[in-house]
């Protein structure tokens, strides 16, 4: 026997040799449960104009007898809650948000209180203005919370969350004591004002759990992810998809390739954030479909195969980008900047390994099934590259392909954010 003869064993299924049925005993419910993962990856993904879902912004300023308060909410948050597109052609004007003026205030006020020693402060709205960020046209309220009373001061968050349960108010509190940030949710809707400097742990746990958060709900992060574990566990020979004959060769694939990702976005993200390197939002959130797209392209008609972590670097690099932009908005304080990085940072990882841990053990259970190798390798990387060239397509040119939003019962989100020249004649923008 010469040497080129001898080959890698590759395990064969019954419906490759025609040698008997396929057994479904041993694993069924693991594909069951892959196929769950799947659909909720695919099935709850909402119309991705936007690199995250919905967010406030609500900012708190110390003043004699209360706070200076500005809060930004999305436009297509309040379309969806009270209606302002009143012609229905899916862009929103100034003149329409004008027309709604009052119910917006009155609807975001009715769901936000601050208490102070007992008692209610009274609220003290002011005008509506616009700001673009980067994920559409946001209503400004600025309004005041005038406090009778001196005391322990606690806010109550309530907005959106009956409609959306992902909703998350991002909280920025400056006052001479330090910036204080907080992530209000359903979970935790209230706040204390504690006008005091804040500890370094309570900094690092909102970070972190802002890190995690943002992963699980970055669903082409997520799609990214999957994408380069689905063929971890398989290698190829002879243009064919084997599996692979070891755990531990699994384990050290999957551990380069997360290891990978994980180096490339943390670098651009920290750059980002420094403001040493940055690129304009549409463009970041363009390019990280495109790395969905090409990373489910690769299983599709594989160019890289052995150094997959390569490629996941190179990709991933794009997606730092996206985290900064939204740690941006959730406010850096200047003086824990490294501590702010570094939790945001350890809980996308957090989050990133807690999907690798739930999409690993399934795939290896699953290898060397048929329906693996034939089904939910190509279908599932097909799906995954169509619905990334939709978000590319769709954030790069400003579009609304997909008509709903899975996880809202059907809301069209706007078709342009704002009309700009109807804002510019009707007041100056905020500035962010």
């Amino acid at each position: 026997m010469t040497a080129s003869s001898i080959q890698q064993p590759a395990s064969r299924d019954p419906a490759e040799t025609g040698g008997g049925s396929v057994q479904i005993g041993g694993w069924f419910v693991p594909l069951v449960l892959l196929a769950v993962l799947l659909i909720l990856s695919l099935g709850a993904i909402p119309v991705a104009f936007a690199h995250k879902p919905s967010d406030s912004y609500l900012s708190l300023t110390p003043r004699e007898s209360g706070w200076q308060a500005r809060w930004d909410i999305a436009l297509r948050d309040l379309e969806y809650a009270i209606g302002l597109d009143e012609n229905g052609d899916g862009a929103i004007t100034w003149s329409e948000l004008q027309a709604r003026q009052t119910a917006v205030i009155e609807y975001a006020l009715a769901h936000l209180s601050l208490r102070s020693g007992g008692a209610v402060c009274a609220q003290q709205p002011g005008s509506v203005q616009v700001i673009e960020h980067g994920d559409g046209a946001y209503a400004v309220l600025g309004f005041t919370l005038e406090c009778p009373t001196a005391g322990a001061q606690t806010l109550d968050y309530q907005l959106f969350f009956s409609l959306d349960p992902s909703h998350r108010g991002l909280l920025r509190v400056d006052s001479p004591a330090g910036a204080e940030t907080a992530i209000l949710s359903p979970a935790q809707p209230q706040q204390r004002l504690r006008g005091e400097p804040v500890g370094g742990w309570r900094q690092f746990a909102a970070y972190w759990e802002e890190g995690v958060w943002h992963i699980w709900i970055g669903f082409d992060h997520i799609l990214f992810l999957l994408a380069l574990l689905l063929p971890a566990v398989l290698w190829r020979e002879n243009g064919r998809w084997r599996p692979a004959l070891a755990l531990r060769t699994v384990l050290l694939d999957t551990a380069a390739v997360v290891t990978a990702f994980t180096l490339a976005h943390s670098l651009t993200l920290t750059l980002a954030v420094l403001g040493v390197l940055d690129l304009p939002s549409r463009l970041v959130e363009s390019a990280i479909a495109l790395t969905v797209v090409l990373a489910a392209l690769n299983n599709l008609f594989p160019v890289v195969t052995t150094r997959r972590w390569v490629l996941a670097f190179a990709l991933g690099l794009i997606h730092g980008f996206g985290f900064a932009s939204v740690l941006r908005e959730l406010g850096l304080p200047q003086d824990a900047l490294a501590l702010a990085l570094a939790a945001f940072n350890l809980g996308v990882e957090t989050g990133q390994l807690a999907i690798v841990a739930v999409a690993l053990p399934l795939a290896f259970t699953l290898r060397q099934t048929w329906l693996y190798r034939r089904l939910a390798l190509p279908v599932g990387s097909a799906a995954v590259a169509l619905l990334a060239l939709v978000w590319c397509l769709e954030r790069g040119l400003n579009l609304s392909l997909l008509a709903t939003l899975a996880t809202r019962q059907a809301t069209p989100l706007l078709a342009s954010p704002l009309t700009l020249a109807d804002l510019r004649l009707a007041l100056p923008l905020v500035s962010s």
